[in-house]
């Protein structure tokens, strides 16, 4: 493992242009009064990414600030909620705008006016002006027209009939979550494809996201509370049997569920299209997937599988595994890096030892490695293998987590010839193995590439949508065929199919360097603890002739960038909502490189480091009273969704 491992998984409408920048300096950080208050300890969950929130009832906020609610999260990626009130008014839609199908409308005040001293630093990602929403009807399936009634349904056994099929389907998908960020894009394939969103990063401006109006406090504790809670919300219902055809039966899927979601869907008549809540926790745990990679020829790095209680006992099965002096220690269930310790000597136990002692933990050799994901879909047809992707980890302009998952990369140097080739074979080995264990569907798996020996090992398994899913559904493969999500569908759709698994694999490997996309999720890495007043908008930017930040027009994915002077940010928390130390602010979407390599370490590069900047810039808020301090417990800050 390395110094800084990582724990991860893993249409435009056009506003009237603007001139408004961001400066690329420090955001200015109000510090609340009163005692700090300290983090509560985190859950032991899974990892893969969204906003986590605070835990305890809220405070009540000050008159002039606008209050919202806010879940609390489990592991790019949900949150706790700590008040309800409502938000400020966004500003009203052009004419040419129409109300999205997903909202409520409201008829908006044509004498409305923001006042000038309110005016945030960058523009709201609500459409003004006078341009005409701009749409690729031609290319998204959102705009095309279902099979005809009398058309009967065939074995699928090509790529053209696969994008036929989903082109002209008439059964309701959904996706669910604190953020649809995912899937987000997936309806320009999809028809009939919708999100249902906790927080709407687009304020209503999404004529495929819904985010229900009425949010009461409620405590949420995972990613899994609020995905149920959405589901039960007679909002989110009525809108999703909206105009089903009898017989037919909405299919949901999310990132995190249990059995409840099971439960819930049986009751209301929904496919919840993903495996057994039970297999998939079963498989989640590090300790499984190590002993399951044995059992498939899949080997890990160097290891032993032990309890933890002293540190006497550590060394002692570390060293008849000839593990060496440095150490990393993961529990069974772990989230952005916060369950994988760095131990060389008893202080270091010392230091973690209460998030160790009593449960089944990995104990490994350290090693100097590349951390690469990969997403891959295992079908009745094969396991179909996605592009490699570098992860940014442990970076403290994004996350305060040391090791902590906070982005992806890919490029063309992601892996040599012979790696990749080695890292194809293993993921392949780790999906046939799956199916025996009943397994269908999305999987991600984290490769580690000794870079010393070339030796590649598996690093662990993620049974389940993933953060990379954002730029695996926008490569070169994907628009050259379908984004690999498609196949999962597929799969859990009322179609035969025959497709050659290997031959697509293969092509989609030929086409893995022809493109260069990046993401990195925004944590806040200070102590302070404020309720926003003013945000970044979503939306896509760009660098201007200046190296300044611009808003350029609002957006609805990041599939419009074309270069890597333009950027999409995803807003998570927006006005009203709170921040604190370990909270998710958004997620930064280009198509150019954030890393850079030096001696043979990966670091953010000048241009990331500026983005990041200018975007921390834009958040503002006013610190809470020491009252408010007192009852203000933060959840932990774990990614969930993405």
């Amino acid at each position: 493992m390395p110094e800084r491992a990582t724990d991860a998984s893993k249409e435009v409408v056009q506003p009237a242009k603007t001139n408004k920048t961001l400066a690329a300096k420090s955001a200015a950080m109000k510090e609340p009064a009163g005692k700090k208050p300290e983090p509560a300890k985190t859950a032991k969950g899974k990892k893969t990414a969204t906003a986590s929130t605070p835990k305890a009832k809220a405070p009540a906020p000050r008159k002039s600030v606008p209050a919202t609610t806010a879940p609390k999260s489990k592991t790019a990626a949900a949150a706790t909620k700590p008040a309800e009130a409502k938000k400020t008014a966004a500003p009203t839609s052009p004419e040419t705008m129409a109300a999205p199908a997903s909202t409520p409308s409201v008829a908006p005040d044509p004498t409305a006016t923001e006042p000038a001293a309110t005016e945030p630093v960058m523009p709201r990602a609500t459409p003004t002006g006078p341009e005409a929403p701009e749409a690729t009807i031609g290319t998204d399936a959102a705009f095309a027209t279902e099979a005809p009634p009398t058309a009967v349904q065939h074995t699928v056994r090509n790529i053209s009939e696969l994008r036929h099929f989903f082109r002209t389907n008439n059964v309701p998908i959904f996706f669910i979550g604190a953020t649809p960020f995912n899937l987000l894009g997936l309806d320009r394939w999809v028809r009939n494809f919708s999100y249902i969103s906790y927080y709407d990063s687009w304020d209503g401006a999404h004529p495929r996201v819904f985010t229900p109006v009425n949010k009461p406090y409620v405590e949420f504790e995972s990613g899994e509370d609020i995905n149920n809670w959405l589901l039960l919300n007679a909002e989110v219902r009525a809108r999703m049997n909206l105009n089903v055809r009898p017989g037919v039966r909405p299919k949901v899927a999310m990132v995190f569920f249990n059995e409840e979601t099971e439960r819930i869907c049986r009751e209301l008549g929904y496919d919840l299209i993903l495996p057994a809540a039970e297999l998939r926790h079963r498989l989640d745990s590090k300790m499984v997937t190590t002993k399951l990679g044995n059992d498939f020829g899949v080997p890990s790095v160097p290891n032993v599988l032990s309890k933890g209680s002293t540190y006497a006992a550590l060394r002692a099965d570390a060293d008849a595994a000839s593990l060496g002096k440095n150490l990393v220690v993961q529990t069974p269930y772990g989230d952005s890096g916060k369950t994988t310790f760095f131990i060389s000597n008893e202080a270091e136990w010392d230091n973690h030892c209460e998030d160790i002692i009593g449960d089944d933990i990995k104990v490994m050799r350290r090693i100097k490695n590349l951390p690469v994901a990969v997403e891959a879909v295992l079908t009745r047809s094969g396991t179909l293998v996605g592009p490699f992707l570098t992860e940014l980890a442990g970076y403290s302009e994004l996350t305060p987590y040391p090791g902590g998952w906070c982005g992806n990369e890919m490029h063309p140097e992601v892996l040599s010839a012979t790696q990749r080739t080695r890292a194809m074979e293993l993921v392949k080995a780790m999906g046939d193995g799956l199916s025996s264990e009943g397994y269908r569907g999305f999987f991600e798996v984290d490769v580690l590439v000794d870079l010393d020996t070339d030796e590649v090992y598996l690093g662990e398994l993620n049974p389940r949508i993933s953060g990379a899913s954002a730029i695996t559904n926008v490569t070169a493969g994907a628009y050259a065929d379908v984004p690999l999500f498609l196949f999962h569908l597929l799969e859990y759709m009322d179609v035969e199919f025959e497709l050659d698994i290997d031959e697509i694999t293969e092509r989609w490997e030929a086409l893995s360097g022809a493109d260069v996309w990046s993401q990195m999720i925004i944590k806040e890495n200070s102590d302070v603890v404020q309720q926003l007043t003013q945000t970044p908008a979503t939306g896509q930017y760009y660098l201007d002739s200046s190296g300044a930040m611009v808003f350029n027009r609002a957006a609805l994915d990041w599939h419009m960038l074309q270069n890597e002077s333009e950027a999409f940010f995803l807003r998570i928390h927006g006005p009203g909502d709170y921040r604190w130390h370990g909270s998710d602010l958004g997620v930064l979407v280009t198509k150019g490189r954030l890393q850079v390599e030096e001696g043979g370490v990966s670091k953010l590069n000048i241009r990331a480091k500026h983005f990041i900047d200018c975007l921390r810039a834009g958040f503002d808020g006013v610190p809470l009273d020491e009252d408010g301090l007192a009852i203000f417990t933060p959840g932990p800050g774990v990614k969930s969704q993405w």
